[in-house]
């Protein structure tokens, strides 16, 4: 019994410290008030620190008897809780994506197998008609032409009555909805476009039918309501889009809305005419819940406004057209757009035709920009998508579309907007046209009498309009005169400081790009430029003379088939409020032809071009395919510079105006010249290629010289051919530059990853001075290790700051410096540098 007795003390004391040890960290079930004060902490600092939690507990009394081991216990299982409601919230809407993603793709797959037992049956038919062809009569064949004659003029007189309209309505929607989910149109997709969960949407374009169509469907988290509203302000959205003006609205039988519509749109470029339509727009839901909008245009004469109102405009067709927008079950809504127009293709000279009869430009313009402006509207309403500088993105799109409207009509110059011809002797390259109407300030600057437009159009050949811009962005001093932009800026300020004359200002060329926004795709980016200034005279040197653009530039992406490319700027003031004035100016090149597939988007020069060139004749043989497709392209540039006019000096802004257009023409010709994959520029002298010994030189030459002064291998070992250490150097994951030894020495040599740092092009390289791109204390540190790095071949410096041409800053978490020697080992070539780990801030 002794025993007994001391065995049941020796387990209640094993028990009691068991119990002791789990009170310690035991389970706490807290209650409701407890929580609410956690939860109120945890609000404003999910993860407090050690010091917070001890202050929470003396200051709630209700959590005092709580241990801060516990409390800290109860913040871990809180932030693990939120994290996997947000990675539930998130696949879920990836699920629903994919869910209607692959509704989507069912439905174009029923389509297409609809579509090949059409085209089975019709061949069979044809087969058929071939073998009778002999036996058709002429009579039923004149029939047949008369039938098909008489059925326009039924439509027009359909068109003349409400009744005949609904008829023509119920038409339109049928044949709508027969090229939006059916066969009536053989859509193939756009090249380059790939349906997925991240994607914008499918798209696709007509192969063979009259006139152009493109197709887009998409998944949006939108109501099929708010899509409608959307879309049927076309202004909005459709860049090109002048004016939309409603003539007649009533009801149809059925509960739907019809609608005669007037829509204006402006020319792309000065060499052709601008179109408008006269059509009918239908819109009704169907028995699914799925709301429709199509459209059509409605043909005869004395249709639309007068003839007068309409004289600067070429009559085009709209084909049965418009938006099938299905509700989704998850939310949002699944929409399909069909977009099929007849522009009137011999109204312009055959030179622009491809870009009238070109089914990818119109998905580009029209239908991919509707789909992926509505995308944007639902990301900015979710809060997806956020801007800097503290503007909304209501704003932001209204500068965009300002600056574009504004491009728009001084390209087109509308008389009925006030515009007119200065007459001129002869033929002019240059147009001038004055608008005495238009008002450039919100203030009434009496000296300010309207504004002056000189724009051009030219021919461009073997040129890629994406890369042609980035130039004229990031390299603004290679074409414009700071003078001349000055002189626009000082003019909209309400003084009159600006229109007695300028102040003697000399320009830096140093440029700042501060971003403000772009769409979700980075398709188009909206921007602010500063140019920095210094003024000439001493009495002057503590007054500011730099200069703000608001700039937009679309169309950066080679690889985008049939989009234009643009660049338009407006001076602005430091400080521009929402309702700033605008006078835009700026570039628009347009391909005629579809880019070859091969076209990377940074293969701009020969050097990259040639990096893929090997020595197998194969190689060659593709090279020199890729080279004849490049030879084959052809854009047209418009260029269009607004300015401030004065009453007084109507002539000699005039001229100013034409001698600063030709200039910049010239330039722009010369920078053309200097980035076609074709032929040699004079102003650059020559290239490095693959063919040429220099590349393959230099690139021993830098692989060899790190190698004796580090001690280590710059490249992998297999890399032992000279064209394979070209293209190993060119790919490499590091930064690698090359600067002169030059009283300033300019860089003359970066791989892909130092042309991606600084965001440059092998043209603009040289340019480039060693000292701009470090800060301050990477200056410092450069200069403290210069004498070391001449002295023994190579040298180390600390990780820090580096910054773009954009102006954007790079860190980097070493940089190599080391002495490029020539073959001889005693001649030094260049100062090569390696930035490792390099990352945009």
């Amino acid at each position: 019994m002794a025993m007994v007795g001391q065995m049941m003390m020796q387990r209640e004391n094993s028990s009691g410290s068991i119990n002791k040890h789990l009170d310690s960290g035991k389970y706490v079930r807290y209650t409701t008030e407890q929580v609410e004060a956690l939860e109120r902490v945890y609000s404003e600092c999910p993860k407090p620190s050690s010091l917070r939690r001890q202050q929470l507990i003396r200051e709630c009394p209700i959590l005092s008897h709580i241990e801060p081991k516990q409390i800290k216990v109860w913040f871990q299982n809180r932030r693990c809780r939120e994290k996997q409601r947000k990675e539930s919230t998130r696949l879920q809407s990836v699920n629903r994506k994919l869910t209607a993603m692959n509704k989507l793709l069912m439905e174009e797959n029923d389509r297409l197998q609809k579509q090949v037992s059409q085209l089975v049956c019709e061949n069979t038919y044809m087969r058929q008609q071939l073998q009778s062809v002999c036996n058709v009569s002429a009579p039923n064949a004149d029939a047949s032409c008369e039938s098909a004659v008489s059925a326009p003029h039924h439509s027009l007189r359909d068109a003349n009555n409400p009744a005949g309209l609904v008829s023509i309505a119920e038409e339109t929607l049928a044949e709508f909805l027969a090229k939006a989910t059916g066969t009536a149109v053989d859509w193939v997709q756009l090249p380059g476009m790939k349906p997925g969960p991240d994607s914008v949407g499918i798209f696709a374009i007509s192969q063979s039918c009259s006139g152009v169509a493109a197709r887009a469907c998409g998944l949006v988290s939108l109501e099929p309501t708010k899509i409608a509203e959307i879309l049927k302000d076309r202004t909005s959205w459709y860049r090109d889009c002048r004016s939309v003006e409603v003539f007649t609205m009533f009801p149809a039988g059925n509960g739907g809305t019809i609608e005669l519509l007037y829509t204006q749109t402006y020319a792309p470029t000065t060499l052709a005419p601008a179109r408008d339509f006269w059509t009918l727009r239908y819109t009704t839901t169907l028995q699914n819940g799925s709301l429709v909008v199509c459209e059509r245009s409605l043909s005869g004469s004395g249709a639309g406004p007068s003839v007068a109102a309409a004289s600067q405009f070429v009559r085009a067709d709209m084909l049965p057209s418009g938006y099938l927008i299905r509700p989704c079950e998850g939310g949002g809504s699944i929409i399909h757009i069909v977009d099929h127009l007849n522009l009137q293709a011999w109204s312009v000279p055959e030179v622009l035709r491809p870009l009238y009869e070109s089914s990818k430009v119109v998905a580009q313009k029209i239908t991919i920009s509707a789909l992926r402006y509505i995308r944007q509207i639902a990301q900015e309403t979710s809060g997806e998508v956020v801007y800097s500088l503290g503007r909304q993105p209501a704003v932001l799109r209204t500068f965009s579309q300002r600056l574009i409207r504004g491009f728009n009509d001084a390209i087109n110059g509308f008389n009925d907007d006030g515009w007119s011809i200065l007459s001129s002797e002869g033929a002019e390259d240059v147009t001038i046209a004055i608008n005495s109407a238009k008002n450039p300030t919100t203030s009434s600057n009496s000296l300010l009498g309207g504004v002056l437009c000189a724009k051009a159009s030219m021919l461009l050949q073997n040129v890629p309009p994406a890369v042609l811009v980035r130039f004229l962005r990031e390299h603004r001093s290679e074409w414009a005169d700071f003078n001349i932009d000055a002189y626009a800026a000082a003019s909209l300020k309400a003084s009159t400081y600006g229109c007695t004359g300028i102040r003697a200002t000399r320009f830096t060329g140093s440029q700042i790009i501060m971003p403000l926004g772009h769409t979700i795709e980075h398709e188009e980016m909206l921007e602010v430029i500063r140019l920095e200034g210094q003024p000439l005279n001493h009495e002057d040197a503590f007054a500011s003379r730099d200069i703000h653009l608001l700039q937009m530039c679309s169309g950066v992406d080679e690889n985008t088939v049939g989009a234009c490319s643009e660049l338009i700027f407006a001076p602005i003031d430091e400080m521009f409020p929402d309702d700033s004035p605008l006078l835009p100016s700026g570039f628009r090149i347009i391909p005629l032809h579809s880019k070859p597939d091969l076209l990377n988007t940074h293969k701009t020069l020969d050097l990259t071009s040639s990096l893929e060139v090997g020595p197998t004749s194969g190689s060659a043989a593709e090279n020199a395919e890729s080279s004849s497709s490049s030879r084959n392209t052809r854009s047209v540039l418009t260029i269009a510079f607004q300015f401030p006019l004065e009453s007084n000096l109507h002539e000699n802004v005039a001229a100013m105006a034409r001698q600063y257009v030709r200039s910049v023409i010239s330039s722009v010709q010369r920078v053309a010249i200097a980035i076609s994959p074709s032929g040699l520029s004079p102003s650059v002298g020559p290239r490095l290629s693959a063919a040429s010994p220099e590349a393959l030189t230099l690139a021993n030459w830098i692989c060899q010289s790190y190698s004796c002064h580090v001690g280590s291998e710059l490249l992998r070992a297999e890399s032992s051919s000279s064209d394979s250490v070209l293209k190993t150097l060119w790919h490499h994951q590091d930064a690698i530059l090359c600067c002169s030894l030059k009283a300033v020495p300019v860089f003359i040599f970066a791989n892909q990853a130092g042309l991606d740092m600084l965001e440059t092009t092998l043209v603009a390289l040289q340019d480039i001075t060693l000292d701009k791109i470090f800060d301050d204390l990477g200056r410092k540190a450069l200069f403290s290790e210069f004498a070391k790095i001449m002295q023994q071949g190579f040298g180390y410096l600390p990780g820090g700051i580096c910054m773009s041409t954009m102006g954007r800053h790079i860190s980097y978490e070493q940089a190599v410096a080391w002495k490029v020697f020539e073959a001889e080992e005693n001649t030094m070539h260049c100062l090569a540098f390696s930035f490792v780990n390099w990352s945009f801030v």
